[in-house]
């Protein structure tokens, strides 16, 4: 990327982060409250996302939930289509398909996804940095109050801020626990006393402790020193790229205004660094694209204000990108962007053509282990298999075998093939074949699954038999 002209007490900031300091401390940010357009838009999407994470683990599509990712039971739910261990080449390719678009959405427009939709970003900006904001006030009143000596004031105020930080942490937990063991599980285990289910207990306890860090102390670091989306930068982005930017050849050189105005010879920035002291994550967005930045567009409202009342145009900082800025050029579909959107193409055909044409019911029939074929009085031979169908459907089934070609019989000998929605069916059945249609030691044969007399699925499996006569 091109680097922004910088001042001269500004051109080491890419040699260290803005939140650390030379002996390695953290230094706190006290970001100025924002406010504009930019930022109603950001808290109205952040409103429906939030509705949206809280509600969905709750909401159910037939007998499925909307969405839960059970690790442990190794079922996942997405959109209320249910996907199981036989499913897992979906969800890899699901996987693969979800990177690709990263990667082609960032090439394409920066960290948007970040600023916008990222949960980390959500919950500390729109929620429990707003929260600070009502009951500590705006970023220099928060540095005084941090300063002062503890008082009533000070105590009632802190007391007040990390007891509601610490039941929004509890409800994010729980939220999070419903999407990994479903929304029933969680209301048993919430309802019940916690010495009936003590690991439950400790895993809410433990899931709120985990939130309640992040957002009432790691806070930015999270996005700086552990995300490595961030860090992916200088190799996802390019000149082309939109991103938030500072509009150096219209801003340079900076200068405090006069009376009158601009002085003749400055840029349009003041120097007023409006954009620095509301920035979430302490850097300055006029240094250029910095791996801190998670275009929030904090910046960008601050600016336009202060380029309203200097009565210029808005837009020194903006969404544009370095080949705008620097040399007039237009946004075009580069070779990279093109690569990028082939490929995601191309992996979201194989998802959707594999997922229609998944089949309603998972069989797997295999030869009962260490039994060998039994050859009866009448020249029949006997195989014992053991079945367990995978019920994918929203519905209970119960399922009937047979075989494909008329070639034997087959009995279900265990319990009856049923299950109820996302369960299994085991059972044990028998297969028997004469022996004069037997063509090998080994013969291939096909079983149906059905259910209500619909095929759901047709299994190959092996039938062992005696060498036919004319093989002795």
């Amino acid at each position: 990327m091109t680097e922004t002209p910088k001042s001269q007490h500004q051109d080491d900031f890419r040699d260290h982060l803005a939140t650390i300091d030379e002996r390695g401390r953290r230094l706190w940010v006290y970001p100025t409250k924002p406010k504009g357009p930019y930022h109603r838009a950001r808290a109205i999407v952040a409103a429906f996302l939030l509705i949206f994470l809280f509600a969905a683990p709750f909401i159910k599509i037939g007998n499925n939930p909307f969405m839960m990712f059970d690790i442990i039971g190794r079922k996942f739910f997405v959109f209320g289509f249910g996907f199981y261990p036989h499913d897992f080449h979906l969800v890899v390719i699901f996987v693969i398909t979800m990177a690709v678009f990263v990667i082609l959405f960032t090439a394409a427009f920066g960290r948007l996804f970040c600023g916008w939709i990222c949960p980390q970003t959500v919950f500390l900006e729109m929620v429990f940095r707003k929260i600070e904001f009502w009951i500590e006030g705006s970023g220099p009143q928060q540095r005084k109050l941090n300063a002062a000596p503890w008082s009533i004031t000070k105590l009632f105020k802190r007391g007040l801020k990390h007891g509601i930080f610490l039941v929004i942490s509890f409800a994010i937990g729980n939220t999070l626990l419903a999407y990994l063991q479903g929304s029933e599980w969680l209301i048993d285990t919430v309802t019940s006393s916690p010495a009936e289910n003590p690991g439950a207990f400790i895993a809410v306890v433990a899931f709120a402790g985990v939130f309640y860090f992040i957002f009432s102390w790691f806070r930015e670091q999270a996005c700086t020193l552990l995300c490595p989306y961030g860090r992916l930068q200088s190799v996802l982005l390019d000149n082309n790229s939109i991103i938030v930017a500072y509009d150096f050849k219209r801003g340079e050189p900076r200068g405090y205004p006069d009376r009158q105005g601009i002085k003749e010879g400055n840029g349009h920035c003041i120097d007023c660094e409006a954009c620095v002291k509301v920035c979430p994550t302490g850097i300055d967005i006029r240094n250029g694209t910095q791996l801190e930045c998670v275009n929030c567009t904090a910046c960008m409202d601050a600016c336009d204000r202060v380029m309203a009342k200097m009565k210029l145009p808005d837009g020194l900082i903006r969404y544009t990108s370095q080949d705008i800025i620097e040399h007039g050029k237009k946004f075009r579909v580069t070779g990279r962007i093109l690569g990028y959107t082939i490929a995601f193409v191309i992996l979201s055909s194989i998802l959707t053509f594999l997922s229609v044409g998944r089949s309603s019911v998972e069989t797997t029939i295999l030869r009962t282990t260490g039994s060998l074929y039994q050859q009866l009085e009448d020249g029949t031979v006997r195989n014992l298999y053991t079945v367990k169908i995978l019920n994918k459907t929203d519905d209970s089934l119960g399922f009937d075998l047979r075989l494909q070609r008329d070639i034997g019989s087959l009995a279900v000998v265990g319990p009856p093939l049923a299950a109820p929605s996302g369960d299994n069916a085991e059972s044990v059945l028998t297969v028997e074949i004469p022996a004069d249609q037997l063509f090998s030691e080994s013969t291939i044969i096909v079983i149906e699954v059905l259910s209500d007399g619909e095929v759901l699925e047709e299994v190959r499996t092996t039938f062992s038999g005696p060498a036919p006569q004319w093989k002795k």
